[in-house]
């Protein structure tokens, strides 16, 4: 009697090896899943192209963003979908409703008539003016209309930014996202700024 009952436990052993692989395959693909759903809907990890923003985001960084369902404020680095052929990364300067304004002489963007301190965003005061360039641009002051914003590169030189009409004032429905943790390079790991 003893060998048929081993026989019986080989037999079920593979029952048992099958039913915990199935089950890690279950969690497996549904953590594949949630993450897919994630990465789609909530969290992207975008790639900066471009000069526009240094010397805060260098070409090549690696950006998780995450999605705007309460909307943005001032300071905010967002990306920005249809407005120019390819998205574009800015930083909020101005909401609905705000005066914005350029002091050329100042080199300043003012804000409710008060001077915006770049400083706490990581760029230099005094570099902000009218871009001096063939695109036609703004004529300032102006209001920000309701759910929009104003935008601005960090790099005030080079950046095609809402002094433009061709960016201008930005949909809130266009932005993709804010950034909120740099993950490439190593070096710079962790809060976006």
């Amino acid at each position: 009697m003893e060998p048929e009952n081993v026989e019986l436990e080989e037999e079920k052993a593979p029952g048992k090896f099958t039913k915990g692989v199935l089950e890690w395959a279950e969690e497996i693909i549904g953590a594949v899943v949630i993450i897919t759903v994630i990465f789609t809907f909530f969290a992207r990890v975008i790639s900066v192209q471009g000069a526009s923003m240094e010397p805060n985001y260098i070409e090549g960084d690696r950006v998780l963003i995450v999605g705007t369902p309460f909307g943005v404020q001032q300071g905010d680095v967002v990306i920005i979908a249809n407005v120019l052929e390819e998205p574009i990364i800015k930083r909020v300067i101005a909401t609905e409703g705000q005066v914005v304004d350029i002091d050329n002489e100042a080199g300043a963007v003012v804000v409710d008539g008060k001077p915006v301190d770049d400083s706490q965003f990581g760029v230099a005061n005094g570099i902000t003016g009218l871009p001096y360039s063939s695109f036609p641009t703004l004529d300032f002051p102006q209001t920000v209309p309701e759910g929009c914003v104003f935008v601005l590169g960090d790099n005030r030189p080079i950046s095609k930014d809402s002094r433009y009409r061709e960016v201008g004032m930005v949909d809130e429905r266009n932005i993709l996202g804010k950034a909120v943790l740099f993950l490439f390079p190593f070096s710079k790991f962790g809060a976006a700024h």
